[in-house]
């Protein structure tokens, strides 16, 4: 590549792929070509600190306007609502985000500037020229239209007269392939083709299913990579074909590094034990009563927001002190260790509790331990595991419904034709915060350029930048 580092790019294009990492590049960049092309020459790759949690949502937040989540607000890839009492995930405006966004900042400054943002989070009804993000309808009889909030509008029904439709079952869920991720690359190459816009997001999640279905270091996450490389080698060729590839700068990212796991931790069903958590039932299934409950937990990976009805210093005391006990939480935080995380929010919990590193958080709160009813039993609590109780959204994809991320909706049971409940399936997870010591928790970024001024630290003989650094790298370009 023939670019001059001291030298503004006219086009930035940053690819968000989740699961890259280092020790891809290090040992076996061979295996994948396009990517590694696009450090070979004047470019570098490293390691990136995520911001706490290390969760999808929030580490893009931060990415696109340089903010902690104390002051952007995503605090996870959902919320509680206190006023309507419920739980809110997935939620796609950007008006959620409170800082300002990058594509703001600049057009500020150019309003000529030409955005895009395909399959960002929170990008819905931004001041972008260019969105296209999944967005299916609901139909009356439990159908859905598979479609995409897009913008200008019925700019998803433009591509899709060229590329065809986009298949969300694709996207997530047991069926969630590599399908996705080059229904992605053609909706970018579209958008190259026809607009180059001067800054372009886009983003591939098939590597973070792969991780978290068999381990970070599985040979099914190298497989995925090679498909993933020749997404990127697609985009790289029509960049060429556009005849701006030496006026782009490119730079790839991972939000969050993975840790292997063993089993989940129901915090929401501990909670019930200690008489915390209160449910109603509802046609013989059980809901969490968000009005009657002293405490429930919002799960999201390897951590979970712990909102309580009374935050007295002595009530949360004894709420923490019954969660520091369980096996498998690593740490409760209180207020003093919010603000040291940078995650003092009003939307946070009053606690926040971050798994060990070989555990996650489910959901669950009613009394059934997973599918092998009988092996699973709980005989200290006193129950007997029945999952009959449970929602009926436990065995859909239901992202909106359940209060917390479920990476079990990646698995059917083979025997009820329905989404599994057991935890013991999920061998990769993220969410905690990072380790400069040992290295846990940091992500990877590549760029085709050497990115300077910024403060770079070092880890395992390679340079380490912050994701938050990114939105200045981004800004200085065009500004």
């Amino acid at each position: 590549m023939s670019n001059n580092n001291n030298k503004s790019s006219k086009y930035f294009i940053i690819l968000d792929i989740v699961g890259l990492d280092v020790s891809h590049l290090d040992s076996s960049s061979q295996k994948f070509p396009n990517i590694s092309s696009l450090f070979q020459n004047e470019g570098e790759y490293g390691y990136m600190k995520p911001v706490f949690p290390s969760v999808t949502s929030t580490v893009q937040a931060s990415i696109l306007t340089g903010k902690y989540p104390r002051e952007h607000g995503i605090i996870s890839n959902g919320f509680f609502d206190r006023e309507n009492l419920q739980t809110l995930f997935w939620e796609q405006s950007t008006n959620l985000v409170k800082s300002e966004k990058i594509w703001d900042t600049l057009k500020n400054k150019n309003s000529m500037l030409k955005t895009a943002m395909l399959f960002w989070q929170n990008s819905m009804y931004s001041n972008n020229d260019y969105v296209v993000t999944p967005r299916p309808i609901h139909l009356e009889n439990g159908k859905m239209d598979m479609w995409c909030y897009s913008k200008p509008v019925n700019y998803y029904e433009t591509i899709s007269k060229e590329v065809g439709e986009f298949n969300l079952m694709n996207y997530w869920g047991p069926f969630a392939s590599i399908k996705s991720s080059e229904w992605i690359t053609k909706s970018v190459q579209f958008t190259i083709k026809n607009h180059r816009p001067n800054l372009m997001y886009a983003y591939f999640p098939q590597l973070d299913y792969t991780a978290q279905k068999f381990g970070k270091s599985s040979p099914q996450v190298t497989e995925d990579l090679k498909q993933i490389d020749n997404c990127v080698g697609n985009i790289i060729d029509k960049v060429k074909e556009a005849g701006i590839f030496d006026d782009t700068h490119f730079l790839l990212l991972s939000e969050y590094g993975f840790n292997d796991v063993k089993d989940a931790i129901p915090i929401n069903r501990i909670l019930r034990e200690n008489g915390l958590l209160q449910v109603r039932t509802i046609n013989e299934k059980e809901y969490i009563d968000y009005e009657y409950s002293d405490a429930f937990a919002m799960v999201d990976h390897q951590i979970a927001h712990i909102y309580l009805k009374d935050s007295n210093s002595k009530n949360k005391a004894k709420i923490r002190s019954v969660l520091e006990n369980v096996p498998g939480i690593d740490k409760v935080c209180d207020e003093k260790e919010k603000q040291e995380l940078y995650i003092d929010h009003e939307r946070s919990g009053e606690l926040i509790a971050i798994a060990e590193k070989d555990s996650w958080f489910s959901y669950y709160w009613w009394w059934g331990y997973g599918d092998q009813s009988k092996e699973n039993s709980n005989p200290e609590a006193g129950r007997i595991d029945d999952n009959s109780k449970a929602p009926s959204f436990t065995r859909t994809v239901d992202i909106h419904r359940k209060p917390g991320y479920d990476p079990l909706d990646l698995f059917i049971d083979p025997k009820r034709k329905c989404i599994s409940t057991d935890t013991r399936l999920i061998k990769g997870s993220h969410g905690r915060p990072y380790d400069m010591e040992s290295g846990e928790g940091l992500s990877t970024f590549l760029s085709s350029k050497k990115i300077e001024h910024i403060r770079k630290d070092n880890f395992d003989g390679h340079p380490v930048i912050n994701c938050l650094d990114i939105f200045d790298v981004v800004r200085d370009n065009f500004v």
